[in-house]
């Protein structure tokens, strides 16, 4: 057992501020540059947040919406929310207002926080009931109280967020994640960032997605500093992490592919970045980013529902996505239940041990359902494909949903986009089923070209011959300007045209 196992991360905050009212917890981007701000003041100002929520009515287990960018004013905004015992609902900047409307009523918000730029597409969100709080350039100021916040018993069971799935393929399902399951995100992320004393990490994920969501404790767990950037620009991408002094970034998504894709430059290498951690790194991605860049690769595994990280790979193997955590058991199954042998695919499923079973949520919110199918005798069945060698090292190979079946051969999805994704004209590409003359189903091929390409449909299915197995060839191909993504940078594949045509179909 670790001393911190089943325990949040508010207890932590007054040593904090007694012993290192200096440190700089975070900088930030602005239009004025990159400024910081100290431990004891990003505090003081999540006191007057907190302060400022009280006085609206906000109590113990009622909801908060927040819709904002990735600033100061957002990450004090959620310790404020901790605070109260509140519950933080966070929510995408870029959704529009049927799906504010959806995860308002799924969650029960009861107040919301926005920018001040969308308060047309909260105001259409069908809940005039619900009070919003436009943020002008100052939270605390836009709430208007500086009295002393109430003192709340917070438990670590406590619900702190309700945060929504991706939604890549379908509605997305809500997770109430508790106070202790975040220390455990924040714990499993310095782990598989090996963030050490005195380490910037670049923060370029929003606040509304675990990824960014478990970095706002990781300043009281450790000597590190967060470097926050409002919107994520892949070209200017390394000028901030330069600018920040960021030794650490993470990844997620397509967030490297997009990286490769960018012209060379004979600044490739100059940064302080010595880690990229985090998921969705394939092989080939692993070997081009590490010898493009100079940056170690730190591959893992996980879901929210599970605290965010279940296995990080820290030995340097390329294509692995590593061990289990110390708080989690992983086995690979069968469809009928039983152990896969090494070197043989099947699901996922996790298993806390002992105290960790805090890191494991206990059901999705409003979904029966959903909750029986993930979990199922205390252990969560992920839905998504791996296997494991004889050393106890852990691969992942999909969603098991994801799969397209053509003409009697299971087809992952997965494997195929990571294969055209190694074309030099390809910045992004996905794979979706659609109706076939014969047979279950066709693969179309969605494809993205990078920056100043050109290429045809045939010349990718040329070259994709030599790379694919014949049942693995799409039949139809189909170019789009920009795909449309979650907060993570997946791509969401059921805005996709499923009609059986494209730019090209195979003779």
């Amino acid at each position: 057992m670790f001393d911190w196992e089943g325990y949040g991360f508010l207890h932590l905050v007054a040593g904090c501020v007694r012993d290192e009212p200096d440190r700089i917890y975070a900088s930030e981007f602005t239009a004025d540059g990159l400024i910081t701000h100290r431990l004891a003041d990003i505090m003081a100002r999540a006191d007057r947040i907190a302060a400022g929520l009280a006085a609206r009515g906000i109590r113990k287990g009622d909801r908060v919406a927040c819709m904002m960018d990735t600033h100061s004013d957002y990450l004090c905004a959620v310790l404020a929310i901790a605070r109260l015992g509140a519950i933080w609902v966070p929510v995408g900047t870029r959704l529009l207002p049927a799906n504010l409307d959806y995860i308002f009523a799924e969650a029960g918000v009861q107040l919301a926080l926005a920018e001040t730029g969308l308060a047309d597409v909260v105001a259409k969100a069908g809940h005039p009931g619900v009070p919003v709080v436009l943020r002008d350039g100052d939270l605390a100021a836009s709430l208007g109280a500086d009295a002393a916040p109430p003192k709340v018993d917070v438990d670590p069971s406590d619900i702190l967020m309700i945060s929504f799935t991706s939604g890549t393929t379908g509605r997305p399902k809500s997770v109430p994640v508790t106070h202790a399951m975040m220390r455990f995100a924040a714990e499993a992320a310095a782990r598989s960032s090996q963030s050490e004393a005195g380490d910037v990490l670049y923060v370029w994920e929003p606040f509304h997605h675990i990824g960014g969501a478990q970095l706002i404790m990781l300043p009281l767990i450790r000597d590190v500093t967060l470097a926050l950037t409002p919107r994520l620009t892949v070209s200017g991408f390394w000028d901030q992490v330069r600018a920040c002094g960021a030794t650490r970034i993470h990844h997620l998504g397509g967030i490297l592919q997009m990286l490769l894709k960018q012209p060379a430059s004979p600044r490739d290498k100059d940064h302080k970045v010595t880690v990229a951690w985090g998921g969705g790194c394939t092989a080939d991605v692993w070997t081009a980013f590490s010898d493009r860049f100079g940056v170690r690769i730190v591959e893992g595994y996980g879901m929210t529902e599970a605290s965010s990280l279940t296995t990080v790979n820290t030995e340097g193997l390329p294509g692995y996505i590593g061990r289990a955590l110390p708080w989690f058991d992983v086995k690979i199954l069968a469809e009928d239940g039983s152990e896969c042998p090494p070197g043989t695919r099947g699901e996922i499923v996790v298993e806390p041990i002992g105290t960790g079973r805090a890191a494991l949520f206990t059901g999705y919110l409003n979904s029966e359902a959903a909750t029986r199918d993930a979990l199922r005798g205390g252990r969560l069945h992920t839905g998504d494909q791996g296997e494991m060698d004889a050393e106890g090292r852990f691969k992942f190979h999909g969603r098991l949903k994801d799969t397209i079946r053509v003409r009697g051969e299971n087809v992952s999805a997965w494997e195929v986009e990571h294969v055209v994704e190694q074309h030099d004209a390809v910045a992004a590409c996905a794979v979706i089923p659609v109706k076939a003359e014969v047979g279950e189903a066709d693969i179309k091929l969605f494809i993205q070209l990078a920056p100043e390409t050109e290429v045809t449909a045939a010349d990718i299915f040329t070259w994709a011959r030599t790379r694919l197995a014949p049942h693995q060839l799409p039949r139809h191909i189909a170019f789009t300007q920009e795909f449309e993504r979650t907060p993570s940078q997946r791509i969401m594949k059921h805005l996709l045209d499923a009609s059986p045509s494209g730019d090209w179909t195979r003779p």
